[in-house]
């Protein structure tokens, strides 16, 4: 069956359809991974957006429930210049196709992808359609594309009620998890199998209780944390500051998300409340973002964004440049921000933007890019050893 991608510069992609039968408009954008199409597709942060990936073949390795980072695809539709729809890999349960078809996204295939970059980082994101209807009227679509907008898509994303995830407490004698990270029944009820026992080598955070704001977290932030030893809690993004705080964690981690963070107005009050405490804080992506806002800075919104595995980023201090793991669509604008209340940790090398923010007089930092990413660079892990150093000083 025929395709079509509309972009709302009246451009018309046409290819062959693939996933669910469905027309669908959206936010349109691109990754640059060459891996990790799954980790990509169970990413909240890609919640009102249609995922373009620019490596030309991708559903070769299938889809293995084992490596998904939530419980459900979250993107508004899929497009690929090449669908594998048979696959290879002894882990995989099956292919992206059904995956596709089983959760209601559609997608197109076929299409040159490479132009449809470049359009988009000479214009700029832009909103799409994706349609197998060949009578379309362009009159018609246009005024919907220029529209269309994402909204407040956090609260979407975030899980329904608080849950705990399990720190690591024991090693046996290959290194290897006795008894890996668990997360709650209900939240493998949702689809998702339990993540398999990891390497670990250090168990620093045993004993650390550590609250984690979901504005659409990957699994593998708490996965990152439970593997040092840390008990998590996961709560809602709506959680009123006062709950968390009650709580009494010894830290604080704000999650990833989708859309613009400006839109998060009760979220960012709640947010200063924290920052008001005196329990040290990480903030990963969208956290980031809001932090930065609940704190007087502002935001705006990238040409088209960092989105994929081979972003460097240069810690401002030591002057090292590590190859991170990027999805995000809206920077901190550094010309706004007030030393006196934080300065710039981490930049792009690339474009120069801002990657992360030390908090001044605080027990607080926060990164724009992802040190838990998978599948993705691991380059910047440690990280969350910093933020369990940061914890015991403050809890011994």
């Amino acid at each position: 069956m025929k395709a079509f991608l509309i972009l709302e510069d009246g451009t018309v992609f046409e290819g062959m359809h693939i996933g669910a039968d469905k027309e669908v408009i959206s936010e349109i954008v691109f990754n640059t991974s060459m891996a990790g199409y799954l980790e990509v597709l169970t990413d909240p942060s890609y919640a009102g957006q249609a995922v373009c990936m620019t490596y030309p073949l991708i559903g070769n390795y299938g889809i293995c429930k084992d490596d998904m980072e939530s419980s459900k695809p979250y993107p508004d539709g899929f497009i690929v210049r090449e669908l594998s729809r048979n696959f290879s890999n002894f882990r995989a349960d099956f292919s992206i196709q059904q995956f596709l078809e089983e959760n209601n996204i559609p997608g197109i295939a076929g299409i040159d992808t490479r132009a449809l970059v470049k359009i988009l980082r000479e214009k700029g994101t832009m909103n799409g359609m994706i349609t197998t209807n060949e009578a379309f009227a362009l009159d018609d679509i246009l005024p919907r594309l220029k529209a269309y907008v994402t909204g407040k898509v956090v609260e979407q994303v975030t899980c329904a009620e608080k849950y705990e995830v399990a720190g690591a407490r024991s090693l046996s004698e290959n290194g290897v998890l006795s008894g890996s990270a668990k997360f709650s029944a209900a939240d493998y009820a949702a689809g998702v199998r339990e993540k398999k026992p990891s390497l670990v080598t250090d168990l620093n955070g045993a004993g650390l209780r550590v609250a984690l704001m979901d504005f659409g977290t990957k699994r593998n932030i708490a996965c990152s944390l439970a593997q040092r030893g840390c008990d998590v809690t996961v709560y809602p993004a709506t959680t009123p500051a006062q709950e968390i705080i009650a709580s009494k964690p010894d830290g604080i981690m704000l999650s990833n998300g989708p859309g613009d963070p400006k839109e998060c107005t009760s979220i960012i009050a709640e947010i200063k409340k924290l920052y008001d405490t005196d329990i040290p804080i990480f903030a990963i992506c969208l956290g980031h973002q809001l932090m930065a806002l609940a704190t007087g800075a502002d935001t705006y919104k990238m040409k088209y964004g960092h989105r994929g595995g081979n972003h460097p980023v240069k810690d401002l201090t030591t002057g090292r440049v590590y190859i991170s793991s990027q999805n995000h669509g809206y920077v901190v604008d550094t010309d706004k921000l007030d030393a006196r209340v934080a300065t710039p940790a981490f930049i792009n090398v690339n474009d120069g933007t801002n990657e992360g923010l030390n908090y001044t007089g605080k027990n607080i930092f926060t990164v724009q890019f992802h040190p838990e990413a998978c599948c993705g660079p691991q380059d910047s892990g440690y990280l969350f050893d910093r933020f369990i150093n940061m914890m015991k000083k403050e809890w011994r």
